[in-house]
């Protein structure tokens, strides 16, 4: 069985090598969809039963490990370095630094890495992430797939 729970956070980035409008520095209202994939538990009487995983604790790791770091925040490449002394000269001002480009692409592979370690088997019914889809726009994404 595959489940998938979607959220949302809004972040700022550019893409300083794009040849059009992405080099500047821009926010996007992104989604996050999160799919796993695993056996569904079958124990009468638990809150699990019938389930692979309860769909608020799959919320509640992907805001912890990325909605929350990322949302509200400038998602920065550590070798922008414009961008990132520039960021750095405002106290207090919510950046992520990265080491790849911010792309939907990267991204996207950024939050499969984190994520992958914490949805391992949880519930002991082979659970697993298989996707990350990351919208950066309601029209592109990226898919970061299980091998």
């Amino acid at each position: 069985m595959r489940i998938t729970r979607r959220l949302e956070f809004d972040a700022g980035h550019r893409i300083p090598d794009h040849a059009s409008q992405c080099r500047h520095l821009h926010g996007h209202r992104y989604a996050l969809e999160i799919t796993l994939s695993g056996d569904v538990v079958r124990a009468d009487g638990a809150p699990i039963n019938g389930m692979v995983m309860d769909f608020a604790d799959v919320k509640a790791i992907a805001k912890e490990h990325v909605v929350d770091v990322w949302d509200h925040a400038f998602l920065a490449y550590r070798h922008d370095t414009a961008v990132v002394g520039f960021l750095q000269s405002m106290p207090g001002h919510k950046t992520v630094i990265l080491d790849v480009v911010p792309t939907a692409e990267n991204l996207a592979a950024e939050a499969f890495r984190i994520l992958d370690p914490l949805y391992r088997d949880v519930y002991g019914n082979h659970l697993r992430l298989e996707r990350i889809r990351l919208y950066e726009t309601p029209n592109c994404w990226a898919d970061a797939l299980r091998d």
